[in-house]
């Protein structure tokens, strides 16, 4: 239910901080020599020479009825642009996101088991230079030296353009798999590696160091000292009893970084010429385009809501204090 109040608030602050972005959209539509019997003309057709309290209620109406309008670029409905960009930006976070749990979560528990360690100061100092680190430049860094000297890694885009694969999901990497294409899984997944890595970084390193904190906090508990003192296989009281508990404020550390890889997923597919919802996003801001805009906002609002929701449910599954 809460969905509902936070799409609605969303839609009133995109729909009214959109139209404060100095340019007119029928202008830039039509270019610098269209007259102004031309760009007023597109104007009334685009709606925008009504009242802008007139214009939010009809955008509303529309958008209840999964109605987001049209670009004014291409031409088509927000909706099936999104729809077509959104396999390609789901592959490049879920990659990402999948590389920051899987190496961060053990190395954050072997940095609490470790704690002060040689091992321990250098994750410490190799995540706060991650976090430090801008996405922008990490991405640039990459293609530098990975894409442009070593010649090691493909970009820009998915795909080598002499590859082919068949869509049924628009997974590159599902879809070359489900057609045993095992070439185009190879070239996908090379073109896949620097932009994954260049998002997920930073929410490796947080969550390297959240799992450390939260490990270090359940490692000094009673049950677990008990468990040592009873005897237990020190790997049993590490992963049983306490990663366990440690896990609920790491999942809600990479349900809010689910998030905002949506916020990087924009300079990481502008630099990697990815073809997914952050570049869309971005060439839809430049050209003043208002309805893939306000589209683009209100995919990444709902998703953000659902990953709550997710962790919420996730809660209930590995502590059953909270069901009741």
């Amino acid at each position: 239910m809460q969905i509902i109040p936070v799409l609605l608030g969303v839609s009133i602050v995109v729909f009214f901080m959109v139209r404060a972005i100095p340019g007119d959209p029928a202008q830039i539509m039509l270019g610098q020599q269209a007259t102004q019997a031309q760009v007023q003309q597109v104007r009334e057709n685009m709606g925008l020479d009504k009242p802008i309290f007139v214009q939010y209620g009809l955008f509303l109406k529309d958008a209840l009825r999964g109605d987001l309008g049209d670009s004014i670029v291409t031409g088509r409905p927000v909706t099936t642009e999104l729809m077509v960009r959104l396999p390609a930006t789901f592959e490049l976070t879920a990659f990402a996101m999948l590389l920051a749990v899987l190496v961060g979560v053990p190395v954050g528990v072997i940095s609490a088991v470790k704690q002060y360690s040689l091992l321990d100061k250098t994750t410490s100092v190799l995540a706060l230079t991650g976090i430090s680190m801008p996405i922008f430049w990490l991405a640039m860094i990459l293609v530098v030296i990975f894409g442009v000297n070593l010649e090691l890694l493909p970009f820009p885009g998915r795909l080598d353009p002499t590859t082919g694969i068949t869509a049924i999901t628009g997974l590159v990497l599902v879809d070359s798999l489900l057609t045993l294409n095992f070439a185009g899984f190879w070239d996908g997944l090379l073109h896949l590696i620097m932009p994954a890595l260049a998002l997920g970084t930073i929410p490796m390193a947080v969550v390297m160091r959240m799992t450390r904190s939260s490990m270090l906090e359940v490692m000094g508990e009673d049950y677990v000292r008990t468990a040592r003192a009873k005897g237990v296989v020190p790997w049993r009281v590490v992963f049983k009893h306490a990663l366990r508990n440690a896990m609920l404020p790491t999942i809600t550390v990479i349900g809010l970084q689910v998030g905002l890889l949506m916020g990087g997923a924009i300079i990481t597919e502008t630099i990697f010429s990815w073809p997914g919802i952050g570049l869309y996003a971005y060439d839809s801001i430049s050209s003043r385009d208002y309805a893939s805009i306000q589209g683009v906002v209100l995919y990444g609002a709902l998703l953000f809501v659902l990953v709550n929701l997710v962790v919420d449910i996730l809660y209930a599954v590995l502590d059953p204090r909270v069901r009741y």
